[in-house]
């Protein structure tokens, strides 16, 4: 990518060195009182480092020769992104521009390959939960085998999502998508071996690859939309990316039962249409590894945005995997975004998986409307997402949205409880829709959200880590719902996901909003940044930092 250059016109002293631009923070200095000034301007905009006052960014006034005081884990992330333009007081200082930003039209290739084989590999999920009655028959087996056909995705994510993570993060986009498509077109195609009636577990060794293969997916739309689109259409592109995933999800609830009618009088009739279903998802997933071998590339030849930009620049040497595993779990707000995004999200799983059941309790014969309300239910969560991305793209107000929709979410499930056994069908269609509207719009909220407060750690980790925690939460509500289903019925088991669900809302009400990355790329005026600690308290003073705020004509 083509560099500003940065490196000239920067005073400093003998033995520091500039590195790829950016000007290497001492472990401690005395404070100073003067400025540090990008050469764009004085009346610039003024801005903490990822969007709040740290303590890392006085040592930059010039003062490099101070005693060597450790920086915490998060500081020391956020000194590589200080730009080593020279200060006011340098004298024959030269201009240093802004690293250039561009949007390049590839991106709504890559956005549409990615959403195309997320939407398969989802498709592949609930396939079996949905008509988890014919599976049954068919192979011979009881419904806690065909629950774990799907509970199997929630299985493989937790022990692998930390390779899975470190893999993106070091070997980057590209081969993490090949790898993402490449397992689940291959999942797809053993499942093709496996009809017939004495071969269930050649059908558990597809769909295990394919939840394997999700690992590699679920926690790429975040990077995706971080990479290759603008500040202005982050979250849109991110919610457009999780849209993907729940279409799969609504064809996965419509195309089953219409394919594989209950024919379990005619077991060659139904081996058939089994064998259809999986051949037809075999021929489109090969079709989508091939485009994504093709199409799908690393990142756009320049970056989208000021914040991106910086992250690209920071020297590769410096990262370090495992020091940002640890300063995400010592970021209190992520961690209780972690857990109430594993509520929200465990809970859509498990009301997704266990659907079926719950409507042929009380309407007995009704497989083809069971899948018809799950469309619903992700349909109109899809329209939901892509909502509260246009929001969250327009006014910035991550906490505020996600809170709401956590309510009416919990709001959602409680009406949905106490009308499903009123034997109209048409009300679960109505409160269905409701609740997936809300439940499933959830879903890039949380995203954004983690990417928000935890830039400039890496967000295939950030989101790599809620998926792990959806999945967890998943495993237990799907095992504990599905037990109060058989035993007490469908209302005792919605019952225990409303009190978990409302916990979430008393923790989403915690979190405090910190957006980081959003005031890395519009700046924020007159705010003072506190001086890296000293060794003596009384050293400690406020000194600003001044950074030029970029034009929102770029993007």
């Amino acid at each position: 990518m083509a560099r500003p250059d940065d490196e000239e016109g920067a005073a400093v002293a003998p033995g520091h060195p500039l590195a790829k631009g950016y000007l290497p923070l001492p472990r401690g200095a005395p404070v100073g009182k003067e400025s540090v000034e990008l050469q764009n301007g004085p009346k610039a905009g003024t801005f903490p480092v990822n969007g709040a006052p740290r303590d890392s960014l006085a040592a930059a006034s010039g003062v490099l020769g101070g005693p060597q005081t450790p920086l915490a884990p998060e500081e020391e992330t956020q000194a590589r992104l200080l730009p080593a333009g020279a200060g006011a007081e340098t004298p024959g200082a030269e201009s240093s521009p802004l690293p250039r930003t561009a949007l390049s039209p590839r991106r709504f290739v890559v956005l549409l390959i990615f959403s195309l084989y997320s939407l398969v590999n989802a498709f592949q999920w609930i396939q079996y939960s949905i008509i988890s009655n014919v599976f049954e028959g068919f192979y011979g087996v009881t419904l806690l085998h065909i629950d774990w056909l799907s509970m199997v995705y929630m299985l493989a994510y937790v022990p692998l999502i930390f390779p899975a993570t470190w893999l993106l993060d070091t070997r980057g986009l590209r081969l993490t998508a090949l790898l993402g498509s490449g397992l689940n077109c291959l999942g797809a195609w053993i499942k093709c071996g496996s009809v017939q009636q004495h071969l269930f577990w050649v059908t558990m060794l597809g769909q295990c690859l394919c939840s394997v293969a999700q690992v590699f997916i679920l926690g790429l739309p975040s990077r995706i939309a971080s990479v290759w689109f603008g500040p202005k259409e982050v979250s849109t592109a991110c919610a457009t990316a999780v849209l993907g995933n729940q279409l799969g999800t609504a064809v996965g609830f419509l195309l089953p039962p219409v394919l594989v009618p209950n024919t379990q009088n005619d077991t060659n009739l139904l081996a058939c249409n089994i064998s259809t279903m999986f051949y037809g998802t075999s021929a489109v997933a090969t079709l989508l590894f091939i485009l994504t071998a093709i199409a799908f590339k690393e990142k756009p030849r320049y970056p989208p945005s000021q914040a991106q930009a910086a992250l690209q620049d920071s020297p590769p040497e410096e990262y370090s995997y495992k020091k940002s595993i640890r300063n995400l779990f010592k970021n209190i707000p992520f961690v209780l975004l972690l857990i109430t995004y594993g509520i929200m999200t465990g809970a859509f799983y498990s009301v997704s998986t266990l659907l079926n059941q719950m409507i042929l309790t009380y309407y007995e014969g009704e497989e083809v409307n069971a899948g018809r309300i799950g469309l619903t239910l992700v349909v109109a969560g899809m329209v939901g997402s892509i909502l509260c991305g246009l929001w969250l793209d327009y006014t910035k107000t991550y906490k505020q949205t996600t809170l709401i929709v956590y309510i009416l979410s919990f709001i959602g499930m409680v009406i949905f409880t106490f009308t499903l056994d009123l034997r109209y069908i048409i009300i679960v269609f109505v409160t269905g829709g409701v609740l997936g509207f809300f439940m499933t719009g959830y879903l890039p909220l949380g995203f954004e959200f983690a990417v928000e407060i935890t830039y400039p750690e890496s967000e295939g980790t950030s989101s790599g880590l809620l998926n792990a925690s959806a999945q967890i939460f998943g495993i237990l509500f799907t095992l504990a719902q599905g037990k109060l289903t058989s035993d007490y019925g469908p209302k005792a088991g919605n019952i225990f996901l409303c009190v978990w669900m409302f916990i979430g809302i008393i923790l989403t009400a915690l979190i405090k909003s910190d957006l980081r990355r959003h005031n890395i790329n519009i700046g924020i005026t007159n705010v003072d940044v506190k001086a890296i600690p000293a060794d003596s308290p009384t050293d400690q003073e406020p000194k600003t930092v001044m950074l030029s705020k970029q034009s929102e004509s770029a993007f």
